[in-house]
């Protein structure tokens, strides 16, 4: 009888574990430009990724499951970022941590609207990006009109009647935010003296030097990258132009210093209020910097996308694309970027943009 007892029990216990769901990990996934010449802005995001998975993982995972993420390089081309999307989407993932660039984020979310993946971007900063009525698709960065309207009111503040001049690289990043800029100078009351294109890879801007030299340009907004912001400055300088250089996020990587050296000094840049700065995350910021890695721009705000969809997933109960679309879009979770929460086209509410001046070869707040 007791032999029977013992038999019975193992195969009821046999049976439930074989009913009882699986515990699987959850693969997410972190799309950005992994090679090519935006590459320091798929280092920040890999590194971000990296240390946030770790942490979540040490303190249990998500919904008890671990997190596993997977990388895609998209090297800010649209075709490749569609690939990236596609090739995400074939491996069933419940949410993307990317793209950076907007030429790249934009065409990707198409395809994760389509197949029910979340996406938070943290550095897409096209404000078309939120605006197609995409109900997956969220960023915990800022906007161009908001980096625009930052630009102008510093220029208006602090250069005043002082000769100002644009040019854009021509990618959706570059020419959106110079003509968000463009809008917003107008708005308070100074017209540039020339708005022009250059393009991606340009190496040889002496006629741009020389026309800025005979406009006598103060001033000179670029729509676009770090690789050709520095060359541009080195240039003027080399032909003696003293003209101050202003930019958006993308100068916000120790890349530009790399390329610039000390005549980089005093260029301004747009960019959010810096996470690194605030005292909650001195033992994350420290663990970078003893693994020789300074977390700089989007590190701490890929790190932060993944902590608010991790939060959302948790407390929605699922990995359910609408339900924790719906929670992130009612609720405000506690993160390495402070307490955010996102509207309902999926922008960040939070504090926008501040200048920021490079400083000794470091991105300082500007006064």
């Amino acid at each position: 009888m007791q032999r029977s007892y013992f038999s019975t029990a193992a195969i009821v216990l046999t049976f439930l574990a074989a009913s009882a769901p699986a515990r699987a990990d959850i693969t997410i996934g972190v799309a950005a430009p992994m090679t090519g010449p935006k590459a320091a802005f798929g280092e920040q995001f890999r590194r971000g990724a990296e240390k946030v998975v770790a942490d979540i993982n040490a303190k249990g995972g998500v919904l008890g499951q671990k997190l596993i993420a997977i990388y895609g390089d998209d090297s800010c081309e649209p075709k490749q970022a569609v690939a990236v999307a596609n090739e995400m989407a074939s491996k069933n993932v419940p949410f993307v941590a990317g793209h950076f660039c907007s030429g790249s984020s934009i065409p990707a979310s198409d395809v994760y609207a389509e197949t029910g993946i979340l996406e938070i971007s943290p550095g897409t900063t096209s404000p078309v990006y939120t605006e197609r009525g995409l109900p997956y698709i969220f960023r915990t960065c800022g906007r161009d009109d908001q980096q625009g309207r930052t630009a102008a009111e510093y220029i208006a503040r602090t250069q005043k009647g002082k000769t100002v001049a644009i040019i854009h690289d021509r990618s959706a990043y570059g020419k959106g935010l110079a003509d968000r800029t463009r809008d917003e100078l107008h708005r308070v009351g100074i017209k540039e003296v020339m708005y022009e294109a250059i393009s991606v890879g340009d190496k040889d801007f002496s006629a741009l030097v020389t026309r800025l030299k005979a406009e006598k340009v103060d001033l000179l907004f670029l729509g676009g990258y770090y690789t050709e912001g520095g060359m541009i400055v080195r240039q003027m300088r080399d032909q003696g132009l003293k003209t101050i250089l202003m930019g958006g996020d993308a100068l916000v990587t120790e890349e530009y210093w790399a390329i610039t050296g000390p005549v980089g000094e005093g260029t301004l840049m747009t960019f959010s209020p810096d996470p690194r700065k605030n005292p909650d995350n001195a033992e994350l910021v420290k663990f970078f910097r003893d693994h020789n890695y300074e977390p700089e721009a989007y590190t701490l705000y890929t790190y932060g996308s993944i902590q608010a969809w991790a939060q959302a997933v948790e407390k929605a109960g699922t990995t359910d694309t609408k339900k924790v679309a719906a929670t992130l879009k009612s609720n405000s979770f506690d993160t390495v970027l402070g307490r955010i929460g996102f509207d309902a086209k999926g922008d960040i509410v939070a504090p926008s943009y501040v200048m920021y001046s490079w400083k000794n070869g470091k991105a300082v707040y500007a006064e």
